[in-house]
């Protein structure tokens, strides 16, 4: 990658905002020598933990949007927040993108009202790498567009198939539709509709259904769903892992013999569970808009925010926009 890529990073948003922002912002500068990161919010906040780089600025925003605020009504009104000012960057064409792990409402109201979509897409779409038995499945939408048109859902496998292939890397990604069976027959009206739309296309590898009980099996490359159901997938997916950690510790402070054989797999466990850890995947994309606009996790620390700035710089360098552009 030789030209240079300029990233915004909302310094104000999440739940470890400023430092562990400005933090992932220093370690992603040593790592990568291609980015230049914008950092936008309170400049005194954030020059007290930061560690200075010379390809590290601060563009001041004296507000913040906090999470139960509305998420448009907020966008419009705090025209010097953090996110909007980000977003603002990315509009003029002063940053190629912009990542807040702060309101997922107010980073799809900015990426739509402020950097705007991309010509033909009628909604965006979150989409979050899962990984499963044996591959990640690019699911989308995950809470975007909440109630979706036929024609919405098309728009989410077309720039889905694009994202796993150009960005994930997947030659020929399987696409398919979730739904409560596998039969052609099951699906209300709109994943039906969905289906027929889809079936016409020949510009990707569209297999039907996938059942919420494959999800984690690898039976797809890319799942489409409605924001409804797939944001309840994917919390369902994350309160079992925590669940299964909580259950495990339980058990194994119950008797001697349980922590011995804890010590024998924990190098097994230790490498099952981290294929389940946020921090390694970095942000989730919103696709749609005119611009790397990445949501990454409101816990996020340090390691979660490179992951999201090696996303964000990956999607540009390889004209991600551009490419779901010609594809729509």
């Amino acid at each position: 990658m030789s030209r240079k890529i300029t990233i915004a990073l909302d310094a104000m948003g999440g739940d470890n905002a400023p430092s562990e922002i400005c933090k992932g912002a220093y370690e992603a500068c040593k790592k990568y020598d291609d980015i230049e990161i914008i950092l936008t919010g309170d400049t005194e906040r954030i020059k007290s933990c930061l560690t200075p780089h010379e390809r590290i600025h601060i563009e001041h925003a004296g507000e913040i949007i906090d999470p139960d605020e509305h998420p448009a009504n907020a966008i419009r009104r705090k025209k010097d927040s953090s996110l909007r000012v980000a977003m603002e960057m990315v509009r003029r064409g002063d940053a190629q993108g912009c990542i807040s792990a702060g309101s997922t409402g107010a980073i799809v109201a900015g990426g739509v009202l402020v950097v705007g979509r991309i010509e033909g897409i009628d909604r965006p779409a979150l989409g979050v790498p899962i990984p499963s038995a044996d591959k990640v499945s690019f699911t989308l939408d995950v809470g975007a567009t909440v109630r979706c048109r036929p024609e919405n859902l098309l728009q989410f496998a077309l720039m889905g198939s694009v994202y796993s292939r150009k960005i994930l890397g997947v030659e020929n990604p399987v696409v398919k539709l979730l739904s409560n069976g596998s039969e052609d027959i099951k699906g209300d009206d709109t994943v039906l509709a969905a289906r027929e739309l889809i079936e016409k296309q020949n510009t990707m590898n569209f297999c039907g259904y996938i059942e919420g009980n494959e999800l984690l099996f690898g039976k797809a490359d890319v799942v489409v769903c409605d924001g409804f159901n797939g944001n309840i997938a994917l919390k369902l997916g994350e309160g079992l892992i925590q669940c299964l950690k909580s259950m495990l510790s339980e058990e194994v402070r119950k008797s001697l013999m349980a922590k011995a054989g804890i010590l024998l797999l924990a190098p097994t466990v230790k490498k099952l569970l981290a294929r389940f850890n946020y921090e390694k995947y970095g942000g989730t994309p919103l696709l749609g808009v005119k611009g790397a606009v990445l949501k990454a996790h409101g816990r996020s620390k340090s390691p979660a925010i490179v992951s999201a700035i090696s996303a964000a710089r990956k999607f540009i360098a390889e004209d991600g926009t551009e490419q779901i552009n010609r594809e729509i």
